[in-house]
């Protein structure tokens, strides 16, 4: 069979089976190997399958993965992502829509040491969903701003999203971490911009909540502290070349365990729980990077990215236009699929020509990041919008509607693309940082 024609029939094939719910890894893992024996041989392709999960299981890199996930799963244990709302709510509660601008705020700070976009969507509505509610804020808002702004916990480091796109483009984790920092904090005010319209066009929908003094203010600030040390210590490591991402992983982990353990905050129960989690995310993603992997040397033997780049390339059109043709096939398929698999099928078709086209890889990281993030908010699928939706539903007084939710999330949706093209525009907000570093 014609390599290019297996190739396509490979790709269609996987995305019906993915269509029955099967786990995407296996998928992926078994439409590589099956199309690699069928260009070369069976025997060659037991031997990639032998070698490539030896590779990916002992893989240096890949201990990054862990460490940080188990950092964010000790914070949440020991009840950091509490204080970091607290400390929100008490700054930023008593304005309109201030509690959904506390939600968004404490988002982007837990992201910080979470990395995870369903975890950080999780957490905070267990936290915040309640007070807003308790205000009598509208479920649109209030759902959509804890479902949005979780998805700040795939931009804002240490993210998974960003560790695995360095490790398949084989680009500094270090200058990826840093580069998305500023794009973060972008896309938090943007946040915050969305929820001030909002609430100045609907005041109902976002009341004043509880007023504080300035002395109960500054002393919720010693909530924030420890994480605040953490991340500096983290991001500042790896920004003056003191720590390699691995090593700034495991002092990430050491210095929560202490706050925990020092405030007496982490049970054992709760520190089981901890590993336990860490333990299921990283095979998850483990099998993950194997899957696109085995997947991503079926194709490079087909020369399909090859052939897409040197087809687009061909084409008489703006760089620029390009790149956002690409980024609407990541939209698309960020309604379908999980976005850390989306990631892992496509960057090894698309990376070979974005670099074609002259963008840097760094930058492209961020954009994939960002629009990957619109992905995980917006329908059919919209996993933090499933998760929002689970926790409101255990709730007393009542769950939030799904129809809500999506309603919710659209505002925060279009502040996202705004910043995408803000970052297309300026690359230098991304770049600035990285260039800075050692």
């Amino acid at each position: 069979m014609n390599p290019t024609l297996l190739g396509v029939t490979g790709i269609v094939l996987m995305i019906m089976v993915f269509m029955t719910r099967m786990p995407v890894a296996y998928v992926m893992t078994t439409v590589g190997i099956l199309g690699f024996s069928m260009l070369s041989s069976p025997k060659a392709g037991l031997n990639l399958l032998a070698k490539d999960f030896y590779d990916v299981f002992s893989s240096y890199d890949l201990t990054t993965v862990p460490l940080f996930i188990l950092m964010g799963q000790l914070a949440f244990n020991a009840g950091i992502s509490s204080k970091l709302y607290a400390t929100a709510y008490k700054f930023l509660g008593q304005t309109r829509g201030g509690l959904a601008i506390a939600t968004v705020t404490a988002c982007t700070a837990f992201g910080a040491v979470c990395g995870s976009s369903a975890a950080t969507a999780a957490t905070m509505a267990t936290v915040g969903l309640p007070e807003m509610k308790k205000f009598k804020y509208a479920d649109e808002l209030a759902a959509g701003s804890v479902a949005s702004g979780g998805g700040l916990g795939m931009i804002m480091p240490p993210s998974v999203v960003l560790i695995v796109y360095g490790i398949l483009t084989e680009q500094s984790i270090g200058r990826l971490f840093m580069a998305g920092i500023l794009p973060a904090l972008l896309v938090t005010v943007l946040f915050i911009i969305t929820v001030v319209i909002w609430c100045s066009l609907l005041p109902e929908q976002g009341p004043r909540g509880q007023a504080f003094t300035w002395k109960e203010k500054i002393k919720s600030l010693g909530g924030m502290g420890e994480t605040l040390a953490v991340f500096a210590l983290v991001m500042g490591g790896m920004f003056y070349g003191l720590f390699t991402p691995t090593e700034a992983a495991g002092v990430g982990v050491f210095g929560v365990l202490t706050v925990a353990v020092l405030r007496r905050q982490l049970s054992w129960e709760k520190f089981v729980d901890a590993l336990y989690e860490t333990l299921k995310t990283s095979c998850m993603v483990m099998m993950l990077v194997a899957g696109a992997t085995f997947f991503g040397k079926f194709l490079a033997v087909t020369r399909i990215p090859y052939d897409i780049a040197s087809w687009i390339g061909g084409f008489d059109m703006p760089p620029l236009f390009i790149l956002f043709v690409i980024i609407f096939v990541y939209f698309l398929g960020g309604c379908f699929m999980d976005s850390l698999a989306l990631v892992m099928l496509t960057v090894p078709i698309f990376f070979p020509l974005v670099m074609g086209l002259g963008y840097d890889p760094i930058w492209f990281g961020i954009i994939i990041v960002m629009v990957t993030e619109m992905g995980v908010i917006s329908p059919p699928v919209g996993l933090n919008v499933y998760v929002v939706y689970g926790v409101a539903r255990g709730m007393p007084g009542g769950g939030i509607s799904l129809e809500s939710i999506f309603k919710g999330i659209a505002p925060f949706m279009l502040a996202v693309f705004i910043g995408i093209v803000i970052l297309a525009v300026f690359p230098q907000i991304v770049l600035v940082l990285p260039n800075m570093m050692y």
